[in-house]
């Protein structure tokens, strides 16, 4: 994912593989979701939403969590779920590598 500042709701869609109207039905099912409305009302997302997506889509998707499970989860203790998620991004980074080496060999 290239670093901006500013992310159109398509471009969030797109980097979570998901459609637009997931993007928005989470954005009203997560307070931690908080975008930037312009004057037509377009949404503009930071990237402190992306990491928060990141969060929701691994709870939700990868996890299988409800959303109610996952809510509860984020309110509980938002800066432990960031570190474990964290830690297993990196994880599967590490893996996938690892994986690339053994074809070479």
């Amino acid at each position: 994912m290239e670093s901006k500042l500013k992310y159109s709701i398509g471009e969030v869609a797109k980097i979570f593989n998901v459609n637009i109207s997931l993007i928005r039905y989470w954005e009203n099912k997560f307070e931690i979701i908080k975008p930037i409305r312009n004057k037509k009302g377009n949404r503009t997302f930071t990237k402190n939403d992306i990491k928060n997506f990141r969060l929701i889509y691994f709870l939700v998707k990868e996890k299988g969590m409800t959303l109610k499970g996952a809510n509860k989860k984020i309110k509980e203790n938002k800066d432990e779920n960031f570190k474990i998620f964290e830690i297993i991004e990196k994880l599967q980074k590490i893996k996938k590598k690892l994986l690339e080496i053994k074809k070479e060999i």
